[in-house]
């Protein structure tokens, strides 16, 4: 496609288009002619994964490109801004992996970050990416370690009886809920949404899933702490 049906398809302005293209963020289009330059569904999805993360993440574009190059994992956001990154790079860039995080910097950050990420590892939530220099981690994995960082940092390590391996049972709770998740996605739609419109629902309503799921954990959390208490009392 031309310039002009991008720009009507994504909705975004042609100059900061090519922003995204001269920062790296989408692909370089295919140039038939020395004037002429065709733009494909790569490019109509890198945008609209990138808008997702301005919009909904607060990210700009230089924080983009420097997550994506690695050098600020510690950018705060949703869960979801990880996995939009990571599909940023693969729809746009068709790359077999994602850019990953080697685990020697965040050992840096976080001095435990190489036993926490092998207790994930060895609990299926996250996979080790073997590399010349080392181990790493996709996007997402890698935040799965820094996030646990953090936690440790706010005083849950195994001196107060807080191993990793304590919270095994996410990775089950995980898969039941997207189990449940995507079958009910795909029965009530039935064939009846193409998939682009089924692209641009999730995209919408994956992140706010992970926000109403967190508040009624919280809710839930919160009762156990006052029966606990009243049952303490008595």
């Amino acid at each position: 496609m031309k310039m002009r049906e991008l720009e009507e398809r994504t909705g975004v302005d042609r100059e900061v288009i090519r922003i995204m293209i001269r920062e790296g963020l989408l692909p370089e289009p295919l140039r038939p002619a020395r004037n002429a330059a065709e733009y494909d569904e790569g490019h109509v999805s890198g945008i609209a994964t990138i808008r997702h993360l301005q919009h909904a993440s607060r990210m700009t574009l230089k924080e983009i490109k420097s997550v994506l190059s690695g050098e600020a994992l510690e950018r705060p956001g949703p869960a979801s801004a990880y996995s939009h990154l990571e599909a940023l790079l693969s729809r746009s860039f068709g790359l077999e992996q994602p850019t990953s995080v080697s685990l020697q910097s965040l050992s840096e950050r976080y001095p435990r970050a190489e036993r926490d990420a092998r207790a994930f590892e060895a609990m299926g939530m996250l996979t080790l990416l073997p590399t010349e220099s080392g181990c790493s981690l996709s996007l997402t994995d890698a935040r799965l370690v820094e996030i646990w960082g953090k936690i440790r940092e706010a005083g849950f390590v195994e001196e107060q009886g807080f191993p990793p391996e304590n919270i095994s049972f996410y990775r089950e709770a995980a898969e039941l809920v997207a189990r449940h998740e995507a079958s009910i996605f795909f029965s009530g739609s039935d064939g009846a949404i193409s998939e682009e419109d089924a692209a641009r629902m999730l995209q919408i309503a994956l992140p706010l899933m992970l926000d109403f799921f967190g508040l009624l954990r919280i809710k839930a959390f919160m009762t156990n702490v006052h029966r606990s208490l009243e049952m303490g009392d008595r």
